[in-house]
């Protein structure tokens, strides 16, 4: 039976290739992840990925080894595949700096960048049994014709060419995040590792990511935008069907529905004291009547991440110690989108918000003195990130660098206070954050979350007067 199973497997691998040469002109070729032939809805003419031209991706490269020093070299490998069972994978998610510089959505292939070779892609080999199981994937030919490399061979050909690649080069760059063995163990990397000339690439590559060009932000623009959509209608959901689980669903599928991709974190649904814990992710409770409810929310669209929180609550009316600290917590939002402008920094805007929450908790009586130690229980967190192709993207820029045109942040003050935490009691068990996506421009900031209600009134209008009708799931989505 086995020889009977080789024997058809080289029939089928012999096929593939004459198909290739003689039908590629009327046959759509799978490189494994859409093309603007394959997928006209997704991709224009010219597009590498959805919404990125291959003349940026190329540009990209450029400015790369522009900052890289002489005689240097980076290696870049893809996010690898992770396991949830034996056989069972998680859903693949390429590695930020592998898809910035290369385009290639694909687990298993290794990148080179250097000034001499310009970007060489070690790429996986398709065997016959994979591909029945799983699908066509990028290759060597993919690696030039789609891709745009310059050089490319089959991965088993690394051990081969590599080596000599890393003897010509000082100094290397490789991404930590995903470092293999497949280069880690060539004696060429070892030497430079030894001497201290191995360092991490993303030094460089969150300086090129951190500033958006236009093309990414109308892909942050629309991930924010359905973001949004989908957390509105989760809203309105909440007053008929107060389950964490239930609107973690329903923000899932009305971000996926409206094109996303997937969700850039496990949906934040906090209800009531869950609301405390800052990245609560159990969303396995219901939420009582009159308690409030904290969704942290994101999306990414093509490559690219949304984050927002709103706090509510479900039943349609603020208690007064809610409004109370509601609205230290909205202020302190607004107070800080309009600090976003160029030359300000994510730390400066931090420190202001430090100030306003403290004097507001002292006046509220939860803080006993504006500088206790305390108010880091309540609020451990900074005032915001940077957002981009991840969540909290570009770590490796500081939060002291000045902020310019084309930096996207998030601005996000909040108080979480335990139901044990030593204070009034009306007060205690209460979490509320407000998260805004904010871009950089020339002359200030654009706030791309306005379209989603943050303002009391607004809220509880929402809830009141709009959640009429809404008792099926099938009637909501009409």
């Amino acid at each position: 039976m086995q020889g009977v199973v080789r024997k058809v497997t080289r029939i089928v691998s012999h096929t593939q290739v004459r198909f290739r040469s003689y039908c590629t002109d009327r046959v759509l070729v799978d490189i494994g992840q859409p093309t603007s032939a394959s997928h006209p809805q997704l991709l224009k003419d010219g597009e590498l990925t959805p919404g990125i031209s291959t003349e940026e991706y190329i540009l990209r490269r450029k400015k790369l080894l522009e900052l890289l020093p002489e005689k240097s070299l980076a290696i870049i490998a893809s996010a690898p595949v992770k396991m949830m069972t034996d056989v069972v994978p998680y859903t693949f998610r390429q590695d930020a700096d592998y898809l910035y510089i290369t385009g290639c959505q694909q687990p298993g292939g290794v990148a080179v960048l250097g000034h001499d070779c310009g970007l060489c892609m070690f790429m996986p080999e398709a065997k016959p049994y994979d591909v029945i199981w799983q699908g066509q994937i990028a290759g060597v030919d993919a690696a030039l014709d789609t891709f745009k490399a310059d050089k490319a061979y089959p991965m088993r050909k690394l051990h081969e060419i590599l080596p000599d690649m890393i003897r010509g080069s000082s100094k290397l760059f490789h991404n930590v995040q995903t470092a293999t063995a497949a280069y880690m163990e060539l004696e060429s990397f070892k030497k430079l590792a030894y001497c201290n000339n191995v360092r991490d690439l993303a030094v460089y590559t969150h300086q090129l990511r951190w500033i958006k060009s236009p093309a990414e932000l109308k892909l942050m623009k629309e991930s924010a935008s359905i973001a949004c959509q989908a957390l509105l209608l989760t809203m309105l959901h909440s007053k008929t069907y107060p389950f964490e689980g239930m609107l973690a669903a329903k923000v899932e599928y009305e971000c996926k529905i409206r094109g996303a991709q997937r969700m850039g974190f496990n949906p934040v649904v906090g209800g009531g004291p869950n609301g405390s814990v800052i990245h609560y992710s159990r969303n396995d409770q219901r939420i009582k009547q009159g308690d409030l409810v904290l969704m942290d929310v994101g999306c990414e669209l093509h490559g690219y991440a949304s984050d927002l929180t709103r706090t509510w609550p479900p039943c349609g009316s603020f208690s007064s110690a809610q409004e109370e600290l509601y609205d230290l917590i909205l202020e302190t939002n607004k107070h800080c989108v309009e600090l976003c402008k160029p030359g300000a920094s994510i730390r400066q805007i931090h420190n202001h918000s430090v100030e306003m929450l403290q004097k507001g908790l002292k006046d509220l009586g939860i803080l006993r003195d504006v500088r206790s130690s305390s108010y880091h229980k309540l609020n451990p967190t900074s005032i915001g990130h940077y957002l981009g192709m991840d969540i909290h993207d570009c770590s490796m820029v500081s939060f002291d660098c000045p902020l310019q045109p084309g930096v996207v942040i998030t601005i996000e003050p909040g108080v979480y206070i335990p139901s044990s935490f030593s204070c009034s009691e009306r007060y205690q068990g209460i979490g509320i954050r407000i998260e805004d996506g904010v871009l950089i421009t020339e002359t200030g900031y654009e706030v791309l979350t306005a379209s989603i209600p943050k303002e009391m009134k607004h809220i509880e209008s929402l809830l009141n007067n709009f959640c009429h009708g809404m008792g099926s799931v099938d009637t909501q989505n009409n």
